[in-house]
C-alpha cells in the first residue's frame, strides 16, 4: 500500500483496509493535536488512490472493511467520494462497511440528501472529534467550532442513520476548567446522541503548541485522579440513551466501557472505587497514545 506519511486511524479500525485518499487536515490548527503537524494537507491524485484499491484488490481479500485516511477524507467533494465508493464497491466486493474521519465542517458542507447518498454508497461510520463541548476551551485550542456547531453536524449524521462515533478529550480543559470542561462535553455530547462516546486522556505533545506550554509551565494537566473526577462528572452529564461509551483507550488510566444509561451507575461506582484507591490504575509507563 502506497502511504505517504504516518497514518492515523481509529482503534476500532484496527483491521480495516486503509485507503488514504487525503494528506494530512483540513483544518490542522487544533493545538493538542500532533498528527499532521508534518503534513501539508492535499488531496490524493485518481492514479494514487486506484493504485491503493488495485493493491487491496489483490492482497485483502480476507479484510472486511475500509478505511479511508487521512484526517477527514470527508472533505472530498461529493462527486470525488462517490467515484472511490463505486471504485471500492466494483473492485472490492467482499467489502462490507466504509468508514472515515469527518470534521464538524465537513459534515455540515454535506446536505442531508448527500450524507444519505453516501451511506447509500457503503459510508457507515464517521468519526468525528468534539474534544469539549465548552466554547471558552474549543476557541483556546483552535478548533474552529463551538459546541452548538458540533450539535449541529451530529444532526446532520444521524438524520442520514449513519454511526457516528464521538471522541471526547479528558484534560483539554486543564487544572482550572477540569470540572467545568466534563459538564459541559455532557450536555453538548447528550444534545448530539451519537451512536459512540470515546473518552481519551490528552498527552500533551512536544510538536504541539499545547504540548510547548505544558512543557513551559502554563498548562497543568489534571493528574490522574483529577482524570477519574472528570471523567466521573462527564458521565453524571450524559442523558443519552442506547449510546456505547467508551473509555478504554492506551492513554486511560482506568479502562472503562459500557452502554448508557443501563450501565452509567456501574460505571459510575468502578470510578468511584478507583477514587478510594480499590481499583488499580494503568501505571504511568503503559499509558501510550
Amino acid at each position: 500500500m502506497n502511504y505517504e506519511g504516518d497514518i492515523i486511524r481509529p482503534p476500532s479500525e484496527a483491521d480495516a483496509i486503509i485507503i488514504q485518499v487525503t494528506v494530512g487536515c483540513s483544518h490542522n490548527h487544533c493545538t493538542f493535536c500532533g498528527a499532521y503537524k508534518n503534513k501539508s494537507f492535499r488531496v490524493r491524485s485518481d492514479e494514487e488512490i486506484e493504485e491503493n484499491i488495485a493493491f487491496a484488490e489483490q492482497y485483502c481479500r480476507r479484510q472486511k472493511r475500509v478505511f479511508l485516511a487521512d484526517g477527514d477524507a470527508l472533505i472530498l467533494s461529493q462527486r470525488r467520494l462517490l467515484k472511490i465508493f463505486s471504485q471500492i464497491k466494483g473492485r472490492l466486493p467482499w467489502v462490507k462497511r466504509l468508514a472515515m474521519y469527518g470534521n464538524a465542517k465537513a459534515i455540515r458542507s454535506k446536505s442531508r440528501e448527500e450524507l444519505k447518498e453516501l451511506k447509500a454508497g457503503g459510508l457507515r461510520r464517521i468519526y468525528m472529534g468534539l474534544e469539549s463541548g465548552d466554547d471558552t476551551i474549543l476557541a483556546a485550542v483552535r478548533k474552529g467550532e463551538t459546541g452548538e456547531s458540533m450539535i449541529q453536524a451530529a444532526e446532520q449524521v444521524r438524520a442520514a442513520e449513519i454511526f457516528l462515533s464521538v471522541t471526547f478529550l479528558l484534560g483539554l480543559g486543564g487544572i482550572s476548567n477540569s470540572l467545568q470542561h466534563a459538564r459541559e462535553s455532557g450536555r453538548v455530547l447528550s444534545q448530539m446522541r451519537p451512536n459512540q462516546i470515546a473518552a481519551l486522556c490528552l498527552m500533551p505533545l512536544n510538536n504541539t503548541p499545547l504540548g510547548k506550554e505544558y512543557a513551559a509551565g502554563r498548562f497543568r494537566l489534571p493528574d490522574a485522579q483529577a482524570m477519574l473526577l472528570e471523567l466521573r462528572e462527564l458521565i453524571i452529564n450524559l442523558d443519552c440513551d442506547r449510546v456505547q461509551f467508551m473509555a478504554n483507550h492506551a492513554s486511560n488510566y482506568l479502562p472503562l466501557s459500557g452502554r448508557l444509561m443501563r450501565d452509567k451507575d456501574s460505571m459510575l461506582h468502578k470510578i468511584t472505587l478507583a477514587l478510594q484507591g480499590n481499583h488499580p490504575l494503568v501505571p504511568e509507563q503503559y499509558r501510550a497514545l
